[in-house]
């Protein structure tokens, strides 16, 4: 089976590294959260590449769902409860940030 290319060259090497179960399961429960491979994930991590988790891309586009109900409330009410309508849509935006902010620093 041939290696992989990603970018302009093949991943042409193997690396083995000796770990423990718990370790090795980890990193596999890691990679299944993030949708990916255990390799991509551990090259992710050491060259500092970014790792999203299906979870938050799942729970950013739930937020933005709601927003969007929460839009179309406020419009077809004619405005009715302006003020609980604008904190919870700040509160929506705020959580997307949030977990936006938390890849973005890993």
């Amino acid at each position: 089976m041939p290696f992989e290319v990603r970018g302009r060259f093949p991943l042409d090497a193997i690396v083995n590294v000796r770990l423990t179960t718990d370790e090795k399961d980890r990193l596999k429960e890691d990679a299944t959260l993030a949708g990916v491979s255990v390799s991509e994930l551990v090259r992710r991590r050491y060259f500092g590449r970014p790792i999203v988790a299906h979870t938050d891309i799942a729970m950013i586009r739930e937020l933005r769902r709601l927003g969007g109900l929460l839009k179309h409330l406020y419009l077809s009410s004619n405005g009715d409860h302006a003020q609980e309508t604008l904190a919870t849509l700040h509160a929506l935006k705020a959580a997307i940030e949030a977990i936006s902010n938390d890849h973005q620093e890993d």
